[in-house]
């Protein structure tokens, strides 16, 4: 099963992400690990985007598509995958389209988990992350037992500077003016599975399994 995965910054797509995986086995590929895989492990396409990164620009479209095939051709990706972070465009969108049927392959579902704006504010503006290893707290919602303490590894629980209310504001209409016409792109295509994302994650799950298995 071939699938992307869409959402605005605080959707949930990542603990949707995580429980995909549980579920179906696929691996769960985003795009900044994908780029640092590639440029750690040195392939051909990995030493051309350092080049633009180190100059501070942006990687061409070309050598992004070029990272995602030689990506999506690693033996763990043969039962299908799970695509976070890339299309981001339309043009992107029909460079994957053109990259998978290069491969033989072709997308399944393009899942879209929908959060209404300010929700999304909330969510963010009330994230705080370990500075250690990563997990995720919310002033709404799951705190550390000990203030400002990570519960599993001691570390320092902070607020992102990308969490901030303006900082958040600019992430969402850069996401609305680039990503969300996806939408409608793959939508035309049959492949679009719009999810509810603003519930429970247990309830948008059952909802994501039921739209793949359906």
């Amino acid at each position: 099963m071939n699938i992307v995965l869409l959402g605005a910054p605080g959707a949930g797509k990542g603990t949707q992400a995580a429980k995909m995986v549980e579920v179906f086995g696929l691996p769960h590929i985003s795009t900044g690990d994908m780029f640092r895989k590639a440029v750690a492990d040195g392939t051909p396409m990995g030493v051309a985007a350092k080049g633009f990164m180190d100059k501070g620009e942006l990687v061409p479209d070309d050598v992004v598509i070029g990272i995602v095939k030689e990506r999506l051709s690693q033996p763990d990706c043969v039962a299908g995958f799970i695509l976070d972070g890339f299309p981001r465009t339309a043009p992107q969108a029909d460079a994957l389209g053109a990259a998978l049927s290069d491969m033989g392959r072709a997308l399944d579902a393009v899942i879209s988990i929908e959060v209404p704006r300010e929700a999304l504010v909330g969510r963010l503006t009330s994230r705080r992350q370990c500075r250690a290893c990563g997990r995720i707290y919310n002033t709404m919602g799951e705190m550390p037992a000990v203030h400002g303490v990570c519960d599993d590894c001691g570390g320092e629980v902070y607020q992102r500077d990308d969490d901030t209310v303006a900082t958040v504001t600019n992430r969402l209409d850069v996401y609305d003016k680039n990503t969300e016409p996806l939408i409608a792109y793959y939508e035309t295509r049959g492949l679009l599975r719009p999810i509810d994302g603003d519930r429970s994650p247990h309830v948008v799950f059952a909802d994501v399994r039921k739209a793949l298995e359906g």
